[in-house]
């Protein structure tokens, strides 16, 4: 990947080998193979280490999950935030866990729409609650740094399965809960 960023600082830079940028090929190699990390992690275990019984049924809801991804389209970041609500089935999960399955998606080149869907259909298949809902609210540099420059611009996506799908009370109490502080 090193040689790759070397042509490209060719390309863009009129001095690429200037002393400040000796070290760049390496450096945004590195940062590329952080930042796409998600490819690499066996989701399977986030499941099977944080996974409780339980016989609670009252909603739940986590917020405010911070994430960053990169955009497929631009290799441009966007970043933001992600709420999780499930009604649960028998089980609870580790709340650490929603951060980690979270992690795992938005380190891959990504689109919001996708990102949400990822989260919410994995969430779904190992946990099986009785509702979930995930809302991902982000800002994109690809909106931001080029193309139309909207600085103030934000995305917001949903992904609403099971009872958080169909049932309008149960709704109206997650939106509560999401609103509340």
């Amino acid at each position: 990947m090193e040689k790759y960023f070397t042509e490209i600082l060719k390309q863009i830079e009129p001095h690429p080998l200037r002393t400040e940028l000796h070290e760049t090929p390496s450096r945004a190699a590195s940062a590329l193979k952080f930042l796409t990390e998600g490819y690499q992690v066996n989701i399977k275990k986030v499941f099977e280490t944080g996974l409780l019984s339980s016989n609670q049924n009252d909603l739940m809801l986590i917020k405010n999950i911070e994430f960053y991804s990169l955009c497929e389209h631009h290799l441009l970041p966007f970043f933001g935030k992600c709420h999780i609500a499930y009604l649960p089935n028998g089980h609870l999960l580790g709340l650490s866990k929603f951060a980690e399955i979270v992690d795992i998606f938005a380190h891959r080149l990504q689109i919001q729409e996708n990102l949400c869907a990822q989260i919410a259909d994995i969430i779904q298949q190992y946990l099986n609650p009785k509702g979930l809902a995930v809302i991902i609210e982000a800002q994109h540099l690809c909106m931001m740094m080029r193309g139309v420059q909207k600085q103030h611009a934000s995305f917001a996506t949903q992904k609403l399965l099971g009872s958080l799908k169909t049932d309008v009370n149960l709704q109206q109490q997650f939106f509560q809960l999401l609103r509340s502080t």
